[in-house]
């Protein structure tokens, strides 16, 4: 397989990743639950940061859901995948300072470390609504949470992610189309 044969394979046998896009729907809305409660910001940071460890579980039961080869052992593309997901704990790095420095932005700043970590898997999958939305969500994570509470951009986050991964549905039907065309 040549490089653009290894990124369709990814892009079909993954469906470009939709599984990890719906698990974190789910962990958005988990974090949005959390801060409309009257927790302390501290508290509501802490489990915020909980929710996020459950995301390669939930996407590896979603992916038996919608049939995805979660490992797509045969594409070396698939390292290059894991990769691209692993520079974004780096970043979490921020916002475990923000967490204490300024902890009411820590939900902002997690919205913007995930939609920043997207941009790669444009060019991996090919795809227009990663490149759209890892440009689109830094940018307006960061003006609505300068303007409003964390769970306005948790709701805000669930919003996007539903949009988002109707787009990727669109995306890999169009693919699968193409797949068998070809």
């Amino acid at each position: 397989m040549n490089l653009d044969e290894m990124r369709l394979d990814s892009a079909i046998k993954q469906k470009k990743g939709l599984h990890f896009i719906l698990a974190s729907i789910v962990i958005w809305s988990a974090v949005l639950i959390v801060h409309l409660t009257t927790l302390h910001i501290l508290t509501k940071n802490l489990l915020t940061f909980f929710f996020t460890a459950p995301l390669m579980p939930l996407a590896f039961m979603i992916s038996r859901i919608i049939k995805v080869d979660f490992t797509n052992k045969n594409n070396p593309l698939t390292n290059l995948g894991v990769l691209f997901s692993t520079n974004q704990m780096l970043y979490l790095l921020i916002a475990m300072w923000i967490y204490n420095a300024v902890p009411e932005k820590m939900v902002m700043i997690l919205a913007m470390i995930f939609g920043a970590h997207l941009l790669p898997y444009s060019w991996l999958y090919k795809s227009k609504s990663y490149l759209a939305l890892s440009i689109f969500i830094p940018i307006a994570a960061l003006i609505v949470g300068v303007n409003f509470p964390p769970y306005f951009i948790a709701g805000f986050m669930i919003v996007v992610e539903i949009c988002f991964s109707l787009l990727l549905s669109i995306e890999v039907k169009n693919l699968t189309i193409i797949g068998t065309d070809g």
